[in-house]
């Protein structure tokens, strides 16, 4: 059955491909560039993951983190964070902050896909 992920990236092409790997193993996909959009059309998706870049104009990816694990209707929906910018310290803070998995870019298609599927 296919799974509803929700994916918030600004660069064009990591989107592209994060949403062509998850299409391509079945999922439905909402993808988003913007994080001030996150909320309210998550509410509305209702996504059974969320993956999205730490790094995002207008809003970090940490603060949707904490806003997605506040938010009743949202705080059980496994989030992976995606950064291209893993500094000492940047794993455990995006972790203690609600996020169950870690991907650092350039991605590996195989790890990624992993990461999605023991999180479904």
């Amino acid at each position: 059955m296919a799974k509803r992920v929700l994916v918030v990236e600004d660069n064009e092409l990591n989107l592209k491909l994060f949403c062509d790997l998850l299409r391509a193993h079945g999922h439905e996909v909402l993808p988003l560039r913007d994080g001030r959009d996150v909320l309210g059309q998550a509410r509305d998706f209702l996504p059974d993951l969320v993956i999205t870049d730490i790094h995002l104009p207008h809003v970090s990816g940490l603060d949707l983190i904490i806003s997605l694990k506040a938010d009743e209707r949202l705080s059980a929906v496994p989030i992976m964070a995606v950064t291209a910018y893993a500094g000492q310290g940047d794993e455990e803070r995006i972790r203690a902050a609600g996020a169950q998995a870690y991907v650092s870019k350039p991605i590996s298609v195989l790890r990624f896909i992993e990461q999605v599927n023991a999180l479904l």
